[in-house]
């Protein structure tokens, strides 16, 4: 029997990369197809910008550009806007993890979220229907849930506002469409929370390195729930999801854990062993400062106000579908830092 194939779109991305490097090291002889639209970069996996488009159906060079590959590992330089199969034409999938997507929120304009959300499911749907692959793991996000008041489990309503969250939704429709024109399909569907890690240059790192530099500002109230996604516990659930023989599993990730903003602060004071004074400031405090911050560094820097508008909503993810399956949650937010540390010690040190 040959060896399988998964493919992997958005494969030079954050949650892309990382599930890469665990599937090459759980399973040897597994041929491995990153596909995106650069080849990933030490530290800096590819960003979502339309200007990034690498010519489709092209192998990319990758000896001086990226980090080594994992054994079995191969990177196609590929375009979910357009269809797939002129651009994989020798790759016949056993399964495809569609990570691919514009995501980051601020950073796009409204419609580039549906011009590439969009157009991905259709054509990674109509890939799988082309090679015959019967297996898709789609990553969709909390966003489908809208701004929500407390805790959120799948059972609640999808209420999406934003573009990110809306185009989100309408991929999970198109995946779902697919799934029911053939019994043997399987669909699984995860809506991460913010996922963080090592190597990632998200929320939690600016607040480690911000505790860890003597201050924090908390942004509105301290009490605000946060529910956050380890990288480690959510490839946990993919590989757990997949062990699994549902013809569709649509879950939430987060940890099982959700803290108050002041409970991660002290969680990460506790960590480094730092205790440090943090003040709260009001929210038009923060959003002004944000704005003159964008004006001065010619909208160069991370502190952006619709960043700090969000860092204010509570988001309180329960994942019910995995704890009543019997999910292990191996990290709770403590945990996760000190595995953190562990595997990428340098992103404390800064």
């Amino acid at each position: 029997m040959p060896n399988p194939t998964y493919l992997i779109l958005g494969g030079a991305g954050y949650v892309g990369w990382r599930w890469a490097l665990r599937l090459a090291a759980k399973n040897p002889g597994l041929r491995l197809v990153l596909a995106d639209r650069q080849p990933p970069t030490p530290g800096a996996p590819a960003s979502c910008r339309p200007a990034d488009v690498a010519p489709s159906g092209q192998t990319a060079s990758i000896a001086s550009e990226t980090p080594a590959l994992p054994v079995g590992a191969e990177f196609i330089a590929c375009d979910v806007r357009q269809p797939l199969g002129p651009q994989l034409p020798n790759v016949r999938p056993d399964w495809i993890f569609n990570f691919a997507a514009v995501h980051r929120e601020p950073g796009h304009a409204r419609e580039e979220y549906f011009d590439t959300n969009l157009p991905g499911a259709r054509h990674t749907c109509a890939f799988a229907e082309q090679t015959g692959c019967a297996n898709i793991l789609f990553s969709s996000s909390i966003a489908v849930y809208g701004p929500t008041n407390g805790p959120t489990s799948e059972r609640s309503p999808l209420y999406p506002v934003s573009p990110y969250g809306i185009s989100k939704l309408a991929a999970e429709l198109i995946h779902e469409a697919w799934r029911t024109a053939d019994a043997q399909r399987r669909l699984l569907i995860c809506r991460p929370a913010v996922v963080y890690g090592a190597g990632d240059p998200g929320n939690i790192l600016r607040m480690i390195r911000a505790i860890r530099k003597g201050y924090f500002v908390f942004p509105g109230s301290r009490t605000i729930c946060k529910s956050y996604a380890y990288i480690e516990g959510l490839l946990d659930s993919f590989e757990f999801a997949m062990a699994r023989t549902d013809r569709q599993f649509t879950y939430n990730y987060a940890e099982r854990e959700t803290e108050t903003l002041e409970g991660l602060v002290r969680l990460v004071q506790a960590h480094l062993g730092k205790k440090i004074p943090a003040i709260t400031a009001p929210l038009p405090l923060l959003v002004a400062a944000a704005s003159l911050t964008q004006l001065l560094t010619g909208g160069r820097s991370p502190v952006h106000p619709t960043r700090v508008r969000k860092a204010t909503l509570s988001t309180h993810i329960v994942p019910e579908t995995l704890i009543n399956s019997g999910f292990n949650f191996r990290y709770d937010f403590a945990a996760s830092l000190k595995d953190w540390a562990q595997k990428s010690p340098q992103d404390f040190l800064r």
